[in-house]
């Protein structure tokens, strides 16, 4: 049986102009190498609604770059929380570009590198992956860097890439 996935894009701000085909393309590819099946939502907003959503959800003042809401799946276990009869809905993924327009220079390097790590680190966190600890930060930025490799750049980063924020220590 071949997985099956489906990303659902939008763009809902319009201060940068985003290509949706291209970053459905990675999250499915991301899902794909992950071996996951099921349906994630990958959306862009402006800066006032992630403040919003950052405020609501995490408690934090301001915008952010990413947010991860996972949703059917238990990762740790491998199930479900539905049915066979009714697919994963695995989560969503909320990307801000104005704030990632603005790390993107001292962070990833570019703002094309910047969305990309972005859209990776967020599906990673829709999957389980967390990086509130070092020991779990180290195998997050590792399949990070993997598949960026591979699903991305098809070959090493470049020079200047980097997944951690010079002044800070998340992504």
């Amino acid at each position: 049986m071949t997985a099956s996935v489906t990303v659902h894009c939008s763009d809902e701000q319009e201060a940068i102009s985003m290509d949706l085909e291209r970053w459905r393309h990675l999250a499915e590819q991301v899902l794909l190498a992950e071996s996951q099946q099921g349906e994630l939502s990958l959306t862009f907003v402006d800066s006032e609604e992630m403040a919003s959503l950052n405020a609501e959800f995490m408690g934090h003042e301001g915008p952010t770059d990413v947010l991860s809401f996972p949703l059917d799946a238990d990762f740790e276990s491998g199930t479900s929380n539905t049915s066979e009869l009714v697919p994963v809905l695995l989560g969503d993924v909320v990307i801000c570009p104005e704030v990632a327009s603005q790390a993107a220079s001292g962070h990833a390097g570019t703002m094309v590198d910047e969305i990309a790590l972005l859209v990776v680190h967020g599906i990673l966190h829709v999957l389980g992956h967390d990086h509130d600890v070092d020991a779990r930060a180290q195998v997050m930025r590792r399949r990070e860097m993997e598949l960026l490799e591979t699903l991305h750049w098809q070959g090493p980063a470049p020079a200047g890439f980097s997944q951690v924020h010079s002044d800070d220590t998340s992504v």
